[in-house]
């Protein structure tokens, strides 16, 4: 269980994580000594609330990686597992879209939170008992693993932003849903001739 902050710690928290969200959404590297700056703080108390750039780019991912896992649970529920997949896969990619925070977080070999440990093996294991029920219902080639679907989903999503940087996330989406409709179309199985 984690002590409350004070009311003036708590606000600096919020002013960090606020200069952090707008630089990680502007495409600017987190540097803590420029998150302070533009915080009008201490480079001690930003510090203190975050010892280094990827503490604090982890905590800006939370959410989306907490958002994405329970829906990837709530997916687990569903009785087709085809769709329940490619809705967790929609979902992946317009997150990935969504939070330029994600990508790396979820690429790091290493994390600096216990929180964001636990939550991307939590991420993995969903997708994977995700991809496992629909293999194993015949929808998707074999030949395929899930091991596969990281490498594709990012290729996805940065195919979508790489071609058009400058345009908006909106516009981005669009291409990635249209790119996953594609590779979503490689994956499924053929069905069986009179089946």
């Amino acid at each position: 269980m984690t002590t409350p902050l004070r009311k003036d710690a708590a606000r600096n928290w919020d002013r960090i994580v606020g200069v952090g969200r707008a630089l990680v959404d502007q495409g600017t590297p987190l540097q803590l000594n420029d998150v302070a700056r533009r915080a009008g703080l201490g480079v001690g108390t930003v510090y203190r609330h975050f010892a280094t750039p990827e503490a604090l780019l982890e905590t800006l991912a939370t959410p989306c990686l907490e958002e994405l896992t329970a829906h990837g649970e709530r997916a687990l529920a569903d009785p087709d597992p085809w769709r329940a997949l490619c809705e967790f896969l929609r979902r992946t990619v317009e997150a990935q879209i969504g939070d330029p925070a994600l990508a790396p977080v979820a690429a790091a070999a290493t994390d600096a939170l216990p929180r964001t440990t636990d939550l991307k093996r939590t991420l993995h294991e969903v997708g994977t008992a995700l991809f496992d029920r629909a293999h194993a219902a015949g929808a998707i080639r074999p030949g395929v693993t899930a091991a596969d679907l990281v490498p594709l989903m990012c290729g996805v999503a940065y195919a979508a932003t790489v071609h058009a940087p400058t345009a908006t996330r909106a516009a981005q989406a669009t291409t990635a849903h249209r790119y996953l409709t594609t590779l979503l179309e490689g994956l499924q199985s053929a069905p069986v001739p009179g089946g």
